[in-house]
């Protein structure tokens, strides 16, 4: 039997190559239906993340004129991680599997058979992995590498040059949704699900058109994301780092006595200052730790909605009687 697939696309002011990633999405898909690997229900789910330019104008008319696009908006920009949520979610009462990549054709979409491939034997999680960074600047290959590394450090169980370009079948989706963390990190929640998983290497490409919108900003503000939604160890560093500072300020408290009655005391405040403002920083430092962790767990204690659909262009009937997600 044919499986039912669906491709789920975040967008956030795509206009300029969302005409080309439904043209080659549009091929792609024909031709995994020609050879048997998509159903007759197979779509392109785009999901409008709030844009302020013409996405959604561009989705809606795509929907009206080719059978297999889909559209999705959120109520206001709520990120891309919950945007990707909103279209698994949404995939997951209709599809057998779904497969999120980017709107930038970055991601190869000449691999999509093979993830198709590895759900047929048998995988409930397909991730497309990255089988080099020779397209990537020196500083990014640099800082993308330290951050996997200091996650693995940290305990937290990810895929080396995974970002979101993967297959997960309905099972597979049907148990993400049962995780309800408001900070979401999607790299780190799926390998918890711990279905049977499997990896499709590719060559990531340049993108195609418009701007990146991950700048330098956005790409730290996701990794302390990932590192404080998935391991308490930076809390349990700052006990470490205050007992450390501690057994130094008693190091340099008996250094002082012994030099005052040695008769070798030098006046100055220098030592004092740098005493002052290394400790004053390192507090400082602490304190900002515990305020990240604080703040997480403000948000998850108020459970707010992670997302609001606004309009859809089009729905297609659940699977198994299964009644539309609200």
């Amino acid at each position: 039997m044919k499986p039912t697939v669906y491709l789920v696309i975040p967008c956030y002011n795509e206009e300029e190559v969302l005409p080309e990633t439904v043209r080659q999405l549009t091929q792609r898909l024909s031709e995994m239906q020609a050879q048997g690997l998509a159903g007759e229900g197979s779509r392109m789910l785009f999901v409008d993340d709030g844009s302020r330019d013409g996405t959604w104008r561009l989705i809606e008319s795509f929907a009206g004129e080719n059978p297999l696009v889909r559209g999705l908006k959120l109520a206001h920009n709520r990120g891309h991680q919950n945007a990707l949520l909103a279209g698994l979610m949404e995939a997951r009462t209709c599809a057998d599997c779904a497969i999120s990549l980017d709107a930038d054709l970055q991601d190869d979409v000449s691999v999509l058979p093979q993830f198709v491939q590895k759900f047929l034997e048998g995988c409930d999680v397909v991730y497309g992995v990255r089988s080099s960074r020779e397209t990537d600047t020196l500083f990014k290959r640099a800082t993308a590498q330290g951050f996997y590394r200091f996650m693995k450090l940290l305990g937290v169980e990810l895929v080396y040059n995974h970002a979101d370009y993967r297959l997960m079948s309905r099972r597979a989706l049907d148990a993400l949704a049962e995780y309800r963390e408001v900070n979401l990190f999607l790299r780190g929640v799926v390998p918890l699900i711990g279905y049977r998983s499997d990896y499709v290497f590719y060559e990531r490409h340049e993108r195609f058109a418009g701007e990146s919108k991950y700048p330098l900003r956005r790409m730290l503000a996701f990794a302390l994301d990932g590192i404080t939604s998935f391991s308490v160890k930076p809390l349990r560093l700052i006990s470490t780092l205050g007992l450390l500072v501690s057994a130094g300020s008693v190091a340099g408290l008996l250094y002082a006595l012994i030099s005052h009655f040695c008769g070798h005391t030098v006046a100055g405040w220098t030592a004092i200052v740098c005493s002052i403002w290394l400790l004053g920083g390192v507090q400082l430092l602490c304190v900002g730790v515990v305020g990240t962790y604080v703040g997480k767990i403000y948000s998850e204690v108020k459970a707010r909605p992670r997302y609001r659909v606004e309009q859809k262009t089009g729905e297609d009937r659940p699977q198994d009687g299964r009644p539309p997600l609200p």
